[in-house]
């Protein structure tokens, strides 16, 4: 009996010496802190919000809200602020004025017979390259025009002696330390009328004619494509030069 109960006493102090040793050893687990989240309301100047949004989404964390304020130009974000103070950074770098840009367009009718149009271009630097390269004798300028544009926003005009030809452009500035390049996405449509039986109301057809993307320099002219019309032997050619609005 006596040896039984000296067995318990020396089991329990055996085990009160060790348990605190497997304590200590014990991986201690640390509660995890997460940075609070703040509100910031952040007003844009050029952009709007959803094109804004997708640009700086990847600086937010797993927790943040991004929404749009009281208008398009109005960012709120819920994060903890260093995110935040990301964010306002990289609005800081490219929330900036668009570049301003002036193109010049001609509207040239390159013929394979016939005489030249009131307005001959045989003499154009530009048309005198073409002539080496394109079946037509004659080149003849039907229409001119000025187009400004803002850097990523889309702007059209119309062409032709009733309006008829439609030029669409939407251009892109890409800049490096030592020059500048336009690059764009430009469109040219020929817009016919359509006069349905026993109808008064002209309906209109558009017709595209060149569809492209090119990148020039400020200030170079280039051929922006050419195009054949139904008119056997006549076609159309989009000639560009485009700078940059200090």
């Amino acid at each position: 009996m006596k040896k039984g109960i000296l067995a318990l006493v020396a089991l329990a102090f055996a085990l009160a010496v060790i348990a605190p040793v497997f304590a200590e050893d014990a991986p201690q687990e640390k509660a995890e802190t997460k940075a609070p989240l703040k509100t910031e309301l952040i007003r844009l100047k050029y952009y709007s919000y959803t094109k804004m949004m997708r640009l700086i989404t990847m600086y937010l964390g797993p927790d943040s809200h991004i929404g749009q304020g009281p208008d398009e130009k109005i960012v709120v974000i819920k994060d903890s602020q260093e995110n935040i103070d990301k964010v306002l950074q990289v609005i800081r770098q490219i929330d900036v004025k668009p570049a301003d840009l002036q193109f010049t367009l001609q509207l040239v009718q390159g013929a394979e017979t016939g005489e030249p149009g009131k307005e001959s271009m045989t003499n154009d630097p530009v048309i005198r390259e073409l002539q080496n390269l394109l079946r037509y004798k004659n080149y003849s300028l039907i229409d001119a025009s000025l187009v400004r544009a803002m850097d990523g926003a889309d702007s059209e005009v119309r062409l032709g002696e009733k309006g008829e030809f439609e030029f669409w452009v939407r251009p892109k500035v890409i800049k490096d330390e030592k020059s500048s390049l336009i690059q764009m996405e430009v469109r040219l449509r020929q817009i016919h009328p359509v006069i349905p039986t026993n109808a008064t109301k002209v309906d209109y057809v558009t017709t595209d004619l060149i569809s492209t993307t090119l990148n020039i320099k400020p200030g170079d002219k280039t051929v922006v494509g050419v195009s054949k019309l139904d008119d056997g032997g006549k076609g159309l050619i989009l000639i560009i030069s485009g700078k940059i609005v200090e």
